[in-house]
């Protein structure tokens, strides 16, 4: 008998002694998967079986592994379960009794076993069979079905769709994606990417022991978008509990295979498979610079990764330590103060300069939660030891009800990164002696006073409102300072009416009576000081019932004020969401907003001679006059186009969470199709009566679009009014509202209608639903899959981490 007939001989014997699997995605009691088998998921999308890292290799190294299935080329493992003990050749897989999974060697030694459930079943309650579903994840349950394990808890080097990052609450444990130790050795490897133990606020990877690179620290959004190509979206959502936190990705409907992996080089990558030559392509590599790796650039350092090339940088107010090696590119040494902060108590001040844009550093604390910005400040000017403080209002709330986060530093200020907004940047506050606190607004403001075209009560458009617009200075009317001061009896909290990212907003009553709404800007705020000019000269020039009336302005020293219409009925939202209040926005009334701040919108991007991209409507930039007729507040973060400008990018996005549309809020491109979208999230609030944020009213659905849209497919759109209208409700012209919002939040801009055609539609009435489109299902629904759980979802915090 010759060799090849031997070996048939014994294969077969094998097979007949120990039966194999007999479903092809499945593994029962008392089967076993041969070295030349392979389970394939019932999708068709993965195969688990026996590999060797190298096909030359030969049967010497086999291991247990799961691949990406049907792909031309060299086979991509995404999961190895026997990574530190290989078969030497003619390993098995086998489920046990007690749902362990066994693999075992050609001798029978157990080379590697899962968990089991605590003791062996009878044959009368046996497991059910190991799984490989058609995300990768193989999966064990016991004869309840619970899940005893699976290996998407056990990660190796590569991140996958569905798969889960966790780190305890209660014990700091979680699990790693860990590298393998070579590109041809499955072995765990040297680097680690996981959640920081320490704060659970941000990701670190780590070399060893010893932290490598991390991502910025975590500002509270549950859900964030990063369009990766044409039609293909990629969601990172967070979810955080009293228990545990955790991260996972998902991909919109079609999307090609994609994946992070931790390189045995030390990158963290997001790759996609390229179907038209067979290969994988980096869409993205952390680090992404030399000099963003951990530390690079030394205590009170930082790496400017906005410069070309990525540079290290001194913090404001300091100075390289070694002169000499930093600039023999040697920056170790890092940083030191330009001048000694004050001895502490010694009755000299100190003040905080602010970075924006900022990966702010490592080794921070988090301090006590839903405090102020101002309190923020006070508890780290009090704190001699305080060297910084970071402050952001979360996106959403948490499970303990935390709204806001303030992190100070007490020690060196390592690892920061001037970012950019779009991956998360923040404004760092930095500790300094108040001379060069007052030094540096000085020159502000004497760069300023030098700046041409500007005087005293006139605003200079040209460089401020954006390019295209080129209307020259404006006059104001000018209303004194100790005259606001004594309308607001010198800012009364008692008449303060609102609040906002850079200021407060007072009812004032003036000399000859007229009752009017005083903004105030905050005296620290450099982005507010931008958005003052922007606002005052821009609505100046625009007319319309629909747009709240300014009528006049204060620039007096440091001060920032301006003056507008009093509208008693204050926001939208503050009757909106009232359980006590909203019974007063009956349904016409509604309608009468829905329309009026439609009408709004059409005049700033077609009717009026400029066009203005408001890039913040919401409920709250909505108020109602004594006659509940909506006015549109709030153009500080507006944007005029030129005349043939379609659409625009910026690094800086801003506006609401919710109301942001996907383009705007992961690519930084923005047009009128933006203030669509808001105005769609908008209507839907209006007919519903709920929160864009709100996770209550929206059964179990994971966003208010989400269960607008699934009401709507199954023709229960009247099930989405809002129920203290009674009754009182007009179904058809209800519908015709929830249609027209659904188009607005169209995923891909060009489906969304343009203003006159909103406006035209709710004008016409329910005969005009006869022609509308059918919307197009939310690319969140395919991320999350129908059968979504609350339970993934609630008690969540709402930039993406990577």
């Amino acid at each position: 008998m010759d060799l090849s007939r031997s070996v048939a001989v014994l294969v077969l014997a094998v097979a007949i002694c120990f039966p194999s699997a007999s479903a092809e995605d499945q593994l029962a009691v008392g089967e076993r998967l041969l070295e030349v088998q392979t389970l394939v998921s019932d999708g068709g999308a993965f195969a688990l079986g026996f590999f060797s890292p190298d096909d030359a290799a030969g049967p010497a190294r086999r291991y247990l592994g799961i691949w990406y299935n049907g792909m031309s080329g060299p086979r991509t493992v995404v999961w190895v379960g026997n990574r530190e003990a290989p078969a030497a050749g003619s390993p098995t897989l086998a489920l046990a009794n007690d749902s362990s999974l066994v693999v075992s060697d050609a001798d029978g030694r157990v080379l590697w076993r899962t968990p089991g459930s605590g003791g062996s079943s009878s044959s009368s309650s046996s497991p059910p069979p190991a799984l490989l579903t058609n995300e990768g994840n193989l999966v064990v349950r016991s004869p309840n079905g619970t899940v005893v394990w699976q290996s998407f808890d056990h990660p190796t080097d590569t991140f996958v769709p569905g798969m889960k990052v966790r780190l305890s609450h209660l014990t700091g444990e979680g699990n790693r994606i860990v590298s393998w130790k070579s590109p041809g050795d499955p072995a765990a490897g040297s680097f680690s990417y996981g959640l920081d133990p320490g704060t659970s606020l941000q990701l670190l990877m780590w070399n060893g022991t010893r932290p490598y690179w991390r991502t910025p620290v975590w500002k509270g959004y549950a859900v964030a978008s990063m369009y990766l190509s044409a039609g293909t979206v990629l969601y990172t959502a967070i979810v955080d509990t009293e228990e545990e936190i955790s991260i996972a990705f998902t991909l919109s409907g079609g999307a090609a295979p994609t994946r992070y992996v931790v390189t045995s080089s030390g990158r963290f990558q997001l790759l996609s498979w390229n179907s038209t030559v067979s290969a994988w392509a980096t869409l993205l590599s952390w680090p992404s610079s030399g000099c963003s790796t951990y530390k690079r650039c030394g205590a009170y350092g930082y790496c400017d990764v906005t410069a070309a090339p990525a540079a290290c940088r001194c913090l404001d107010g300091f100075e390289p330590a070694s002169p000499t090696e930093w600039g023999a590119g040697r920056f170790e040494q890092g940083c030191r103060r330009k001048e000694a902060l004050p001895p502490c108590g010694g009755g000299m001040g100190v003040g905080f300069v602010a970075m924006p844009t900022m990966k702010v550093p490592d080794k921070f604390s988090l301090d006590a939660g839903n405090r102020s910005a101002e309190e923020c400040a006070a508890r780290c000017a009090a704190n001699c030891s305080c060297e910084a403080y970071a402050y952001a209002n979360l996106q959403s709330s948490s499970a303990k009800g935390e709204l806001s986060r303030c992190i100070v530093w007490a020690g060196e200020l390592v690892d920061a990164q001037m970012i950019g907004p779009r991956w998360g940047g923040e404004t760092l506050y930095l500790r300094v002696p108040v001379e060069r606190f007052r030094d540096k607004r000085r020159k502000t403001e004497s760069q300023k006073t030098l700046m041409p075209g500007t005087r005293t009560g006139t605003t200079n458009t040209s460089s401020e409102i954006g390019e295209g617009d080129h209307t020259g200075d404006l006059e104001f009317p000018s209303i004194r300072f100790a005259d606001i001061v004594a309308a607001t009896g010198n800012f009364s909290k008692a008449l303060m009416i609102g609040r906002g990212g850079f200021g407060k907003v007072y009812k004032a009553k003036l000399d000859g009576g007229q009752v009017v709404a005083v903004k105030r800007l905050s005296k620290d705020s450099e982005q507010g000081a931008e958005e003052f000019k922007n606002e005052a000269t821009l609505i100046a020039k625009l007319q319309h019932r629909n747009l709240v009336r300014l009528l006049g302005c204060c620039t007096e020293g440091a001060e920032k004020l301006l003056i507008y219409e009093y509208l008693p009925n204050k926001g939208l939202d503050a009757i909106l969401f009232d359980r006590a209040r909203k019974a007063v926005l009956d349904w016409p009334t509604r309608l009468g907003i829905i329309k009026g701040v439609a009408r709004g919108l059409l005049y700033l991007h077609q009717d009026s001679r400029l066009t203005v991209i408001h890039r913040d409507l919401k409920a709250s930039n909505v108020l109602l006059d004594a006659e509940m007729r909506p006015k549109i507040a709030d153009f500080g973060m507006a944007k005029i186009f030129g005349d043939n400008q379609v659409k625009a990018n910026t690094r800086k996005v801003v506006g609401t969470y919710g109301y942001i549309a996907p383009e705007y809020s992961t690519e930084g491109v923005f047009s009128v199709k933006s203030d669509v979208y808001s105005f769609g999230v908008l209507l839907l609030e209006i007919v519903s009566g709920i929160r864009v944020s709100a996770t209550e009213g929206i059964m179990e659905f994971p966003s208010l679009i989400i269960y607008a849209w699934s009401l709507w497919r199954e023709g229960k759109a009247g099930k989405l009014v809002d129920p203290s209208m009674a009754g009182g409700c007009s179904q058809d012209e209800a519908s015709l509202c929830i249609h027209v919002g659904l188009l607005c939040v169209e995923d891909d801009p060009s489906r969304r209608p343009l203003m006159s055609s909103v406006v035209s539609i709710l004008e016409n009435g329910s005969a005009s639903s006869l022609s509308l489109p059918t919307p197009v299902q939310p690319a969140f629904i395919e991320m999350m899959g129908e059968k979504s759980q609350r339970s993934d979802l609630e008690n969540t915090r709402n930039t993406p981490w990577p």
